[in-house]
């Protein structure tokens, strides 16, 4: 790549960033202006930078659309709450190329709701799934002493296991009952 593409995609990033920045600062916090930067960072080491063609504000509105979506931004009960109305307002986007370009990020960068990268602070500390484990292919509250975990498991195991009866072998006086005289 030649040192003229890096400035020019640097350039890119640092206008995306500046509207998110603007954005966050209006509607948001701090947590999601970084996680952000640090979302368009990870898109900008992609081998095709996606954000290179299209609006720069439909790029900005796309990446709080992504991060809302599995950071639950978009439900009333958490704070930060704002709509996608909002976010589309704000940025001058519709609907329609916001969400397509949010799908775009997400599954290029294979976001999904706990995402251990890109969750915010509080939904990093609510994490449901941090309080289990697996041990013998069942999944366990971390609470339990892994020890304990391992014997529970092992006498469910032997109560659920099918109990197979071997059959007895057969002596002579029987095999003279299937003998054809």
């Amino acid at each position: 790549m030649e040192r003229k593409d890096k400035s020019v995609i640097e350039n890119r990033k640092n206008q995306i960033i500046e509207l998110i920045k603007e954005f966050c600062s209006q509607n948001l916090d701090d947590n999601y202006f970084e996680l952000s930067v640090r979302l368009i960072d990870k898109l900008g080491r992609k081998r095709d930078l996606p954000f290179m063609s299209g609006k720069i504000e439909i790029w900005a509105a796309a990446i709080i659309h992504a991060l809302g979506t599995i950071n639950f931004l978009f439900d009333k009960s958490f704070k930060p709450y704002v709509t996608i109305d909002e976010i589309n307002d704000f940025f001058g986007t519709n609907k329609s190329s916001t969400g397509s370009k949010s799908k775009l990020i997400r599954d290029l960068l294979n976001l999904g709701y706990f995402d251990n990268e890109f969750s915010t602070n509080r939904i990093k500390e609510n994490n449901p799934f941090d309080k289990l484990m697996m041990v013998n292919g069942f999944i366990v509250p971390k609470i339990i002493e892994p020890n304990e975990s391992v014997q529970k498991i092992n006498r469910i195991e032997k109560i659920t296991k099918p109990v197979v009866k071997t059959p007895k072998p057969i002596d002579n006086d029987q095999m003279d009952l299937f003998k054809n005289d």
